[in-house]
């Protein structure tokens, strides 16, 4: 089944953007975030602070891949597969930006300033929400590149 019907180059677009953002969630968190506290010297204030201005740009990045994809998606006339499976990776982001990042900034916030803490669910909801996004991403790059594209 072809999923998406417009130009190639939308459709390239679309595979390509959603590769190059499935590698950057996965080399940055989780590969850099997890592995940073391991090196000497690298103390949990030095590593949360390290780690937000990391996250902070990645979403950045990941905001304007979002918009360039549904771009291109758009502009492929998409079958149905590939709306659901897009919406589900922008919405996953949408949800860590708006509703488990400000609460994991204004816990560093607190350990940052020396407030002992125990380990943070927040930080466990935004894990899941990236293991969601990483198989929205791959099922959507798979789905993209099996219509042919």
């Amino acid at each position: 089944m072809n999923h998406l019907h417009g130009t190639g180059t939308a459709t390239a677009v679309a595979l390509a953007v959603t590769f190059v953002w499935l590698g950057m969630v996965l080399a940055i968190s989780f590969l850099e975030a997890p592995l940073k506290f391991r090196a000497p010297g690298v103390t949990v204030p030095l590593g949360l602070g390290i780690g937000r201005i990391v996250f902070r740009a990645l979403n950045a990045v990941e905001a304007v891949l979002a918009v360039v994809l549904v771009t291109a998606v758009v502009c492929a006339s998409p079958t149905v597969p590939v709306i659901v499976l897009t919406a589900l990776a922008v919405l996953l982001l949408a949800v860590q930006l708006a509703a488990v990042r400000p609460v994991l900034n204004r816990r560093s916030d607190r350990v940052l300033a020396g407030e002992p803490l125990p380990r943070s669910r927040a930080h466990l909801y935004y894990v899941a929400c990236e293991l969601a996004k990483v198989i929205a991403l791959l099922a959507l790059g798979v789905t993209v590149l099996g219509s042919g594209a």
